[in-house]
């Protein structure tokens, strides 16, 4: 056995001491769906509702002198190394992203308590590890990676050898969600040849992708925060040299929205409640149908730290993605009667969401912002269709990036 492979089981044991192995789960729904036996690996179900916390464990037990550990985090690296340092007595200096949900920043409060002390800095994960390494530069202390460092790594691994136990054998096929690496590497590391893993990134920071095309890590132009778990800019360099021969096909980009939806299902129909990094394995499964039927495949559920304040806009992006609601600017004539004529061109499953009229003494026409609902994407085809024969003038502004952010 390799020496990586005998720290990762060193890893898993020490584990024990403090949570019992996150369940392994068969889903019916998924595997119904996609024609193969889908297991879920439900690291949302640890004691930090994700799988940060291994990392936080096993990088701290190997520094039994050390008092003071320092991080950076967008949240659940956070709230595993605040729950170690309670539970080891240490004590801890949290830096986190301003824009980090609030959730995430009161649930790390509360599992430090008084051991840890957190500090809000910069609106990006990276500029808040940029102000960390400083502080702790000047201060001492132990700077303890999200991702990389090589005893979180090997803690994260801890994953796979729980996997293997709990299934009796290696899958198929490993689906891995990355942010900054340090799981999917540790994982992957694991299985090796042995095991197909693919690996998931969310549009908005595709870092690994970005540094295989590269040769090497670079840094992103531009983050999307929304996927925050999982919204790195460059990914490690002790990642990146485990993961530099990963082909690329087997790195795939889901978009936010396209997230949204999986997020949504999982919680409608399996009443399992996943952040939106905890959702990208999931969701990966539609990219891939062909390649896993018939096989073994483990998601990697790795968080289910959602604040539930953000559920009107998850939904708002799930139904604009999958066409059940759109946005458009209307010119309507200024005259009686010419908005009856336009509710009577609505279908009877379309639902106004949104109507918003500003009347122009000056002018003929007036615009009107108009968000509409519908329970099947087909029904704008047919109300686009009624709205062509009416001689109505409108643009679907849906999908226009600047317009959905200014308007809606």
């Amino acid at each position: 056995m390799s020496d990586f492979k005998t720290q990762a089981r060193k890893a898993e044991a020490a584990m024990r001491d403090v949570f019992p192995p996150t369940p392994l789960q068969r889903n019916v729904h998924l595997s119904e769906r996609f024609g193969a036996d889908i297991y879920l690996k439900r690291e949302d179900l640890s004691p930090v509702r994700s799988y940060k916390i291994r990392g936080a464990l096993n990088a701290m037990r190997k520094q039994p002198d050390q008092e003071l550990f320092v991080c950076a985090s967008a949240g659940n690296h956070a709230q595993g190394v605040a729950f170690m340092c309670r539970h080891m007595g240490r004590r801890g200096v949290i830096f986190m992203p301003v824009t980090t949900p609030q959730q995430k920043i009161q649930k790390t409060r509360m599992f430090g308590g008084d051991n840890i002390e957190i500090h809000l800095v910069g609106d990006y994960f990276d500029i808040c590890l940029a102000a960390a390494q400083e502080w702790c530069a000047k201060e001492g202390g132990h700077f303890l990676s999200p991702f990389d460092d090589a005893d979180v790594i090997e803690g994260q691994a801890s994953i796979a050898v729980e996997i293997e136990a709990q299934l009796g054998k290696a899958p198929d096929h490993v689906i891995l969600p990355v942010g900054g690496g340090g799981m999917s590497s540790g994982v992957a590391s694991w299985f090796g040849d042995e095991v197909h893993s693919l690996f998931v990134e969310p549009s908005g920071g595709a870092c690994l992708r970005a540094a295989l095309a590269a040769g090497k890590p670079v840094a992103l132009d531009h983050v999307d925060t929304f996927c925050d778990g999982a919204a790195v800019g460059r990914i490690g360099s002790k990642t990146f040299d485990i993961l530099k021969d990963v082909p690329l096909p087997d790195v795939l980009s889901i978009a936010e929205d396209r997230i949204c939806a999986t997020i949504i299902e999982m919680l409608n129909v399996e009443g399992i409640v996943l952040e939106p990094a905890g959702a990208l394995s999931v969701e990966a499964l539609q990219d891939v149908r062909s390649w896993i039927r018939g096989k073994t495949v483990v998601c990697l559920t790795s968080g289910g730290n959602f604040d539930f304040e953000r559920l009107p806009e998850v939904k708002e992006r799930a139904q604009r993605y999958s066409g059940v609601k759109k946005y458009f600017i209307l010119r309507l004539p200024q005259r009686p009667g010419a908005l009856k004529e336009f509710l009577g061109i609505l279908g009877p499953e379309d639902d106004i969401a949104r109507f918003e009229y500003m009347k122009k003494s000056a002018r003929n026409f007036g615009s009107v912002l108009i968000g509409i609902e519908t329970k099947r994407p087909e029904n704008f085809e047919l109300l686009f269709a009624r709205l062509d024969a009416a001689g109505m003038t409108y643009t679907d502004i849906t999908q226009d990036e600047t317009l959905a952010q200014f308007v809606i």
